[in-house]
């Protein structure tokens, strides 16, 4: 009886965890591609937890670690954020990349580039 009841209690899970199992939003509206070894490869999707880019997968292995940077066009500039990332997954033609620890220099960056994305469609929005 309370192994079915304890049983009951371990099953649930918080509403948010069953709609994603993301920590973080994907992005993939924004102007921006990376910069992998002086080499620039599209962007699919990127969140302030990692990116997924299209390239050659066979050139990278899962584990590996690389120095990426992220290249953001704003409304009046071109923002390169650099930082390291490590092969998550791999694919048909793309990768995914998880970023390792960032300084909160480059969280906030992250975070004016989403800022900037937001200002802007509120802005046309205005126009219409």
């Amino acid at each position: 009886m309370f192994g079915n009841i304890l049983a009951s209690f371990k099953s649930e899970k918080p509403q948010a965890y069953d709609a994603s199992r993301r920590r973080f939003a994907r992005r993939s509206c924004d102007k921006c591609v990376t910069m992998i070894d002086n080499k620039i490869y599209p962007v699919l999707d990127w969140s302030v937890g990692g990116v997924q880019i299209s390239c050659d997968e066979r050139v990278y292995g899962i584990g590996q670690e690389i120095d990426v940077a992220m290249k953001f066009r704003l409304r009046d500039d071109v923002v390169d954020i650099p930082h390291k990332g490590r092969v998550i997954r791999k694919a048909s033609n793309r990768i995914a990349l998880e970023f390792l620890p960032q300084s909160k220099e480059i969280r906030d960056r992250f975070q004016n580039i989403v800022d900037d994305y937001v200002a802007r469609e509120f802005a046309d929005s205005q126009l219409a």
